[in-house]
């Protein structure tokens, strides 16, 4: 069945949201309320999409990618929604404690983890002996060992395939990320004997699309391959290490633009558990989808505060840049933009009606003194005027999360829409909380001259 088929049969339909299917009329009121920047996540999408990914995985276990957006309001959707919790921090491991998560339900796959962070992990483990860490290098096994652990453990395993919209997130590929495919059987057999080892796992990359599913496939075929060597006995007689599950990372692909089609979900899962099989016996698939689960329920809006024609091009400037969301930047990711109008013309008059404005080639840049500040270039959008109010979308992933304070930027607020109503879940900062870790370290600083006098 195609992609088409099954959201025509599925209540969860449309299986992707467009910058267009968002009621411009309630976010125009939000940035009214709450002004601009400001971040808007859907948490009914939200459920939405982890629901999506259970009806195409009912065999597996699926973990969301906290990283792709940490905010309380989303991670307690998706706990809701059945969905464990994969932390690549400490940081993430706390936030999904107070999100209400139990250690059953807790991944921690860490790269090259700081002490510190395997200090508080370990610490957690002690409270909560079901949660369970993804080592990447015999190294960290070896700390962990120093630490006292014995627990729960699950290999990572570098496939030697990667994946991914962008160079810089195909992590299958990269030796940074966990233990040589052609040592992994026996490093995960030296573990268990240390360990209660009790899962394999692979990513391929981030934002995997359809051109790169081959990639994906391959993958998880060798590391259904590794479960068969590791869960069988082989001619020397070595005992076999009893896993719970094969984990063959997420990255599934959401299409960023609007002419492109959505992923074909079913398709993806049919493909993922024959490139598997056969699993052993009592061994289950896992998988860790981010950017699924929440890039198309969010969007950024931003107000135009500047049109300057030039020469070259027409520069419409906003007052989001990149430290409100850096994709563009970094990766040169592409971000649907969609004009909602609302500006005025430079007599005061109010502009055209958005569907009256002929579409003109713009590039949309922020305020940050960067060249490479600009969400996009050479894109037609309804002419915009000053005042105009722009929406980014599919900013629902790494959007908020990869947001900075660069240029003593304050980062924006985010509203989560829920049932129907709205409510802040993330304040705006201020100018006085660029400065807030400053002030604490000088007064502490004074207080310890005080007392030394």
């Amino acid at each position: 069945m195609s992609d088409n088929d099954a959201a025509a049969e599925s209540p969860l339909s449309p299986s992707v949201r467009r910058v267009s299917d968002w009621d411009a009329d309630r976010l125009a009121g939000l940035a009214v309320e709450h002004g601009t920047p400001l971040y808007v996540q859907d948490l009914d999408r939200v459920r939405e999409n982890s629901e999506r990914l259970r009806e195409a995985f009912p065999d597996a276990d699926v973990r969301y990618a906290v990283k792709a957006h940490t905010g309380r309001a989303v991670l307690e959707a998706v706990r809701e929604a059945g969905l464990d919790a994969e932390c690549a921090s400490a940081g993430e491991v706390d936030r999904a404690l107070a999100a209400g998560f139990g250690g059953d339900r807790l991944h921690y796959t860490a790269v090259n983890p700081p002490a510190r962070d395997l200090d508080y992990v370990v610490g957690v483990a002690e409270a909560e002996p079901d949660l369970t860490i993804t080592v990447g290098a015999v190294d960290t096994l070896d700390r962990l060992a120093e630490r006292g652990y014995d627990g729960r453990v699950c290999v990572r395993v570098n496939p030697g395939v990667g994946a991914g919209h962008h160079e810089k997130v195909r992590t299958g590929g990269a030796a940074k990320f966990g233990i040589p495919y052609d040592r992994a059987a026996e490093a995960t057999r030296d573990a268990a004997e240390r360990f209660d080892v009790v899962g394999i796992h692979a990513h391929a990359g981030s934002g995997i699309d359809p051109d790169q599913l081959d990639s994906h496939r391959e993958m998880v075929t060798r590391m259904g391959g590794l479960a068969r060597d590791l869960t069988d006995p082989d001619e020397g007689g070595v005992a076999p290490v009893d896993i719970e599950y094969v984990d063959v990372g997420g990255g599934f692909g959401v299409p960023y633009k609007e002419d492109a089609p959505a992923l074909d979900l079913p398709a993806v899962a049919e493909a993922t558990r024959e490139a598997v099989a056969p699993l052993p016996a009592g061994v289950d698939l896992a998988i860790e989808p981010g950017r699924y689960v929440v890039a198309d329920a969010g969007v950024l809006l931003t107000r135009v505060n500047t049109v300057k024609p030039t020469p070259d091009e027409r520069v419409v400037g906003v007052d989001a840049g990149m430290t409100d969301l850096l994709r563009p930047a970094m990766y040169d990711a592409y971000h649907p933009i969609r004009n909602l109008g609302g500006g005025r013309e430079s007599d005061g008059s109010d502009a055209p009606a958005i569907d009256d404005r002929s579409a003109t080639p713009v590039t949309v840049a922020g305020p940050i003194c960067e060249t490479g500040d600009t969400l996009c270039t050479d894109r037609a959008l309804a002419d915009p005027v000053r005042g105009d109010l722009l929406a980014v979308g599919i900013a629902g992933a790494y959007g908020y999360e990869m947001a900075t304070q660069y240029n003593s930027r304050p980062r924006p607020p985010e509203v989560a829409l829920d049932d129907g109503t709205a409510a802040i879940v993330r304040r705006r900062e201020t100018l006085d909380d660029l400065t807030t870790v400053e002030r604490d370290a000088n007064r502490n600083r004074a207080d310890r001259t005080e007392a030394g006098r």
